[in-house]
């Protein structure tokens, strides 16, 4: 495939940002937006390309568009900084030819705890990144935004490679920030939660994880792999209850506590 434009949204990525942008050697053209980074981001990534953009930050979504409409070409693949193009996935888009379709999802291997998972809820997680901005373009709200395409849709088998984690500290501090955008959106979109979902939702995750995603396969990190995405499930749903029931009681006077005690 000729005439791909690859884009990356940026903040504070002065680690990861020129792995990220090797390994878009291959496209035609790179398109790096910033959001103001307060460390060496831009300065690195003008290195791999003179076509960089410092703007504020307005959401996932319009900076994702944003970072498409500035392309030169049409075929769009989008990268985070935190994540490569592999080898035989940049020699597969390479080799794509004209087509039918409005763009491709390509499988998303993640690297943590010392070995790549290929297991669990983690894997193949097909991701539509591979996309034509004339019938394709990101959606979403708060979190896990997403390509919406109108038309059909391929899939590629070569893989982005994610460094989502540096350890388990960080992969804790990056979910508390996930689910407490999850929370908001399910609240949002009118879902409601109370016991009997933190009671059985949290361990069904735990057991698909680990027995139907295959999460044991991959020794201790698979078992803790899938005791975090359980845990991720019940933080969601301990804030989306957090959040209903803020919204439909009164925070008692003062004095109420030792009122009650009283009586």
């Amino acid at each position: 495939m000729t005439g791909v434009t690859a884009t990356v949204i940026t903040f504070n990525e002065a680690a990861n940002i020129e792995a990220a942008l090797v390994s878009l050697a291959f496209a035609d053209e790179i398109i790096v937006v910033d959001s103001q980074s307060t460390d060496d981001t831009a300065a690195i990534a003008r290195k791999y390309t003179d076509r960089v953009f410092v703007r504020p930050w307005p959401g996932y979504v319009a900076q994702k568009n944003f970072a498409a409409e500035q392309a030169s070409h049409d075929w769009i693949l989008s990268l985070d900084a935190d994540e490569r193009i592999s080898p035989p996935l940049a020699d597969e888009i390479r080799a794509l030819g004209p087509g039918a379709v409005a763009g491709y999802r390509i499988p998303r291997v993640t690297f943590h705890l010392g070995r790549w998972l290929r297991s669990t809820d983690w894997y193949p997680d097909f991701q539509l990144r591979l996309y034509d901005r004339r019938r394709a373009r990101w959606t979403g709200r708060h979190v896990h935004e997403s390509v919406k395409a109108d038309g059909p849709v391929g899939r590629l088998s070569g893989e982005i490679l994610h460094h989502a984690y540096r350890n388990l500290s960080h992969h804790l501090q990056t979910m508390d920030r996930y689910t407490t955008l999850a929370a908001r959106q399910m609240f949002e979109d009118g879902r409601r939660t109370g016991w009997w979902d933190l009671a059985t939702h949290p361990p069904a995750a735990f057991l698909r994880n680990y027995l139907l995603r295959g999460g044991f396969r991959d020794g201790v990190p698979g078992l803790i792999i899938s005791a975090m995405n359980a845990r991720y499930v019940g933080l969601k749903l301990a804030k989306l209850w957090e959040l209903c029931s803020a919204s439909t009681s009164t925070p008692p006077g003062p004095g109420a506590a030792d009122s009650n005690r009283r009586s």
